[in-house]
This record gives structure tokens, C-alpha cells and sequence, in this order.
């Protein structure tokens, strides 16, 4: 049998679903806010897991992503507890920003503080609130404004619970990502909880493809916790694949970005990935690949000054075995595929 779940005020008891507000401060025009959370605890006692989005306000596929899952019947067979916090960072979703209104990044305030900036305790709410409560994460988030990153997760893969999760959850590229001070990441590694980060599109924009394949992953990593019951695959998926590296290539020049590279592109050392020029064509500089690799994030923003991130590439033993892998998972999780979750129309 399972048990109670409290959190607040409130106590959820075996087989029941709660959503509630959780309190935060209000803004200065005396207007209440709150966070918004949906709590689904399984008639059998199992992990705890918590989903957030929306860490930073304007990156929303975790929301949509959040919403179809909690939608699921197979929810109805959970074992354990779900908490769902569709939006984290109210105030800068409401605003449509990455940022706090003190322009700090919620992302960099954790753990928090009860009595520190607007950053620190919000970041101590959560942490004291969800996190404290829960045996798993997973933390949902796309690239920034102008930015589109290819479906992926980042975690430590040394650690053998982050790396047995990571596989689970079936996205095609694992990076292996050191712990960032003040990350939710990084505090959630000091309570001991094995949490994984999903990247998959771009702040403020939808992304159908990326939707799919982090409501299809969550699902899979419940499925490895045993909170839900195991799936019977018809064919064995493509096993993702770490990278051992990333980079950054920058622009070598101001201008004009002519990109000649695609998001999960595979690209070799010395590959022409891109052409700037001024808007005369007077001066024109190619962008070339440093080493070989597959672009897992890059600029969707043709005005750039030198220096300017353009393309973030990946670097894998087998790059040949990860475009492989990436052309399987377009055609399952693509739009025109009806086959993951049919019951949502794609948004196009």
C-alpha cells in the first residue's frame, strides 16, 4: 500500500492528485503570486520524482511538456509520488524573460537563501519544498533566446545513478556536464539526489519534436525506477551515446551568418560550416569545424558580432554511430509521426 504525501499545508493520500499553489512574494502593485504544483501520489509506495520547468521564464517546452504528461493514463498505475512544477521562475515567465526582475538567473541562486535576494528564496522555496521531499529530478529547459539545441540530456555520467537514468531516458546524446555553482544541478547533488537535465529547443518558441521525446523520455526513466510498469519495445531502441567533449565555434568575424549546417548535422575537421560577410560581401570569412563532431545547439540568429557563439559541437568516438542513432529518433519523435502519443495533435 502506498503512503500519505505532505507538502505545505496539504497532505495527499495514496491514489490521490492535488494541484496547489505555493506561495511566493507577492509584487509590489500588493498582487499575490504563487507557484504553481500538481502533486500525483500512486496508490503503491515508490520513488519520489520531481519534474521542473521554466527554471528561466522564457524557456516554456517544459510546460507543454509537463502538461502532457500529467495527462497520461498509464499515471493511473504509478507507484510513488510525481511532483509537477510546470513554472519554477512566475515572474519571469509572466514577463516573458530568462531572468528575475533584478535580472538575476535563478539558475545561479540555488540553494537560496530564506532571507536573501528575490533569487535566493525562491531557489530555497524549491529546494526546501520540492527537492527535500524527493528521491529523483528532472529538471526541463531549452537553449536561450536565439538559440536552438538539439534534444539531449547532461548530467555526470560517472555517477552510476545519473548515468543508469540517463540511458533510460533514450535521448540520443548524453554530455557529460560538470556542476555548475548555483545550478539546481549542483545543489541537488549536494541532498544526494540523482537529477538529469533534458535541453531541446529554444527559449519562447515551441518545439514539437523535442515535446515528444521529453515526454517519451520522462516516461522511460519512470519506467526504470519501476514507478510505472515496463513497456514491451516491438524493436530495441538505439542505445545514446556520450560525448567526450564540446565546444563552442565562434564567429571569426562581425557580420552576416550564412549557416550551411543544420542541428544534428555530423561535420568533419575542416568542414566549411557557415559563411559571414558585411552587407556589401566585401569581406567575407568562412566558418570552419575544429574537430569532428555533431552540432547539438546553435545560433538561429543571422546577426552576430566576432566572438559570438555560432555552433555547439559535440564530440563523440563513434560521431558516424550518433547519426545513426539521431535519423531514429527524428523518425520516431518527428511531427509527421502519429506513432508517439497519437493523442495529442502536433503543434505546428
Amino acid at each position: 500500500m502506498g503512503e500519505a504525501f505532505q507538502i505545505g499545508a496539504h497532505q495527499i493520500g495514496p491514489g490521490e492528485r492535488i494541484t496547489l499553489d505555493l506561495s511566493v512574494p507577492q509584487l509590489y502593485t500588493h498582487t499575490a503570486v504563487s507557484m504553481p504544483i500538481q502533486v500525483i501520489n500512486g496508490k503503491r509506495s515508490g520513488p519520489k520524482l520531481f519534474i521542473s520547468a521554466a527554471i528561466h521564464g522564457d524557456e516554456i517546452n517544459g510546460i507543454e511538456i509537463i502538461r502532457r504528461l500529467v495527462g497520461l493514463r498509464i499515471l493511473q498505475r504509478l507507484r510513488g509520488t510525481l511532483l509537477t512544477v510546470p513554472v519554477v521562475n512566475v515572474y519571469g515567465f509572466v514577463n516573458q524573460s530568462r531572468y528575475l526582475p533584478d535580472r538575476r538567473d535563478l539558475n545561479r541562486s540555488f540553494p537560496g537563501s530564506k532571507t536573501g535576494s528575490l533569487a535566493a528564496r525562491l531557489a530555497y522555496l524549491f529546494m526546501e519544498e520540492i527537492v527535500a521531499r524527493c528521491t529523483h529530478g528532472i529538471d526541463l529547459h531549452t537553449a536561450a533566446i536565439h538559440r536552438d539545441n538539439l534534444p539531449q540530456i547532461r548530467t555526470l555520467v560517472d555517477n552510476p545513478e545519473t548515468k543508469r537514468l540517463a540511458h533510460a531516458f533514450g535521448s540520443p546524446v548524453i554530455l557529460n556536464s560538470d556542476l555548475r555553482d548555483g545550478s539546481l544541478r549542483h545543489a541537488v547533488a549536494d541532498f544526494g539526489i540523482p537529477v538529469l537535465v533534458y535541453e531541446g529547443g529554444e527559449a519562447l518558441r515551441f518545439n514539437e519534436f523535442a515535446i515528444r521525446a521529453g515526454v517519451s523520455g520522462i516516461v522511460s526513466v519512470m519506467r526504470e525506477l519501476e514507478m510505472l510498469p515496463p513497456r514491451q519495445r516491438k524493436k530495441p531502441r538505439a542505445e545514446p551515446v556520450v560525448a567526450r567533449s564540446s565546444n563552442w565555434v565562434r564567429a571569426p568575424q562581425s557580420g552576416i551568418l550564412r549557416s550551411l549546417t543544420a542541428l544534428g548535422d555530423h561535420v568533419k575537421k575542416g568542414d566549411t560550416m557557415a559563411m559571414l560577410a558585411d552587407p556589401f560581401g566585401e569581406k567575407t570569412e568562412t566558418v570552419i569545424a575544429p574537430f569532428s563532431g555533431i552540432v547539438v545547439g546553435r545560433t538561429n540568429l543571422p546577426l552576430v558580432h566576432e566572438g559570438e557563439a555560432l555552433y555547439h559541437l559535440a564530440q563523440f568516438g563513434k560521431p558516424e554511430t550518433v547519426a545513426e542513432a539521431l535519423e531514429a529518433f527524428q523518425q520516431e519523435y518527428g511531427p509527421g509521426n502519429g506513432m508517439a502519443h497519437p493523442e495529442e495533435p502536433p503543434i505546428l
